[in-house]
Parts: structure tokens; sequence; C-alpha cells
């Protein structure tokens, strides 16, 4: 099965703010940056595709013309608990060298470890590997992204963090 990958776009929150399942909103750029994400996909034909239920997917899924897609809460961003929407470095939670000590396993704030979001993103590629699907999309985040690419072998945990996702990135996996 072929799976196409695509990060939502630019959000509508300064840089280094935590924001992780939080539903913030698109930034201004959104409709030329999803002009982009659209034009690199317009001639692609999926059997399924699945969303984040967090407005900055859906918003991306609906401009490249999927209005109704699949929404799966499994797709969600992790959850960073109570550092979200903080600046990053204004987090006064004394477990945060913790969680910079071991992110794979430690819950972000009290929300869930990278590993926990792993679990779920897992859970949902297995599930629709036993479809029959043959072209699949969904549109999600980041660290999706990143618990998929673990998925199939392409990276490990330690090094998930190696290589940028960009915003409107767009990775083709298969499974």
């Amino acid at each position: 099965m072929e799976i196409t990958l695509i990060r939502h776009t630019r959000v509508a929150i300064p840089p280094g703010i935590v924001y992780g399942a939080t539903d913030v909103n698109v930034a201004s750029t959104f409709e030329e940056e999803a002009q982009i994400v659209a034009s690199h996909i317009r001639d692609k034909k999926f059997d399924a595709v699945f969303c984040s239920p967090l407005t900055r997917c859906r918003k991306l899924a609906a401009f490249c013309g999927y209005p109704a897609p699949i929404i799966d809460e499994r797709l969600k961003e992790l959850n960073f608990g109570k550092w979200e929407m903080q600046a990053w470095n204004k987090i006064e939670d004394p477990l945060i060298e913790k969680w910079y000590a071991d992110w794979v396993n430690i819950p972000a704030g009290g929300g869930e470890s990278f590993h926990q979001q792993y679990l779920r993103v897992a859970g949902f590629l297995s599930e629709i590997k036993r479809e029959t699907f043959d072209k699949v999309c969904l549109f999600a985040h980041s660290g999706t992204i990143r618990c998929a690419r673990i998925y199939i072998g392409k990276t490990d945990f330690k090094s998930a963090f190696s290589d940028e996702i960009p915003f409107g990135d767009i990775l083709t996996i298969h499974i």
C-alpha cells in the first residue's frame, strides 16, 4: 500500500510556542502554501483520505479537494499536556529536564510520550494495512509522520527528529 503523508501548512502562532494537540488555526500564508501542496497531489487518485481532526489538517485537506476526509484521532500531534501554548523557553516545569533526557518514554507536560504517540499511529497504520487500499493519503503532523517513518523502519526513535519535516511537506511510504 502506498501512503502519501502530508504535513499541515504553517500555523497562526509565533515560533517557539508549544502547540502539539492544541487546535490552532492556519497562518495568513495558508492559501499560498496550500496551493503548492494541492499542485503536487492534484493528479493522484486515492482509495481513501484520512485526516487528523485538528483544523490545520482539515483545512488543508479541504483545500486540496477532500472536504470530507475520514477523521481519525490517532493522527493527532503529540499532546504536550500543560506545556501546550507556552513558549518552550518559558516552561518552568521541573520535569522538563527529565523529559529532555528521555522524551521517548516520559510524557510531555503530563500529556503523552513520543512512544505513546507512536503506539497510536502504529495502531492506525496496522489497521489500514489490513484494508484493500492501494493508495491512501493522510493529512497530519510532523510527529505523526515521524512515527510512520519509524513504523516502516526508515528511522528509529532516537533518530526520528534528525530530519526536518517542513510545513506542507509530502512524503510517500509503503506498508
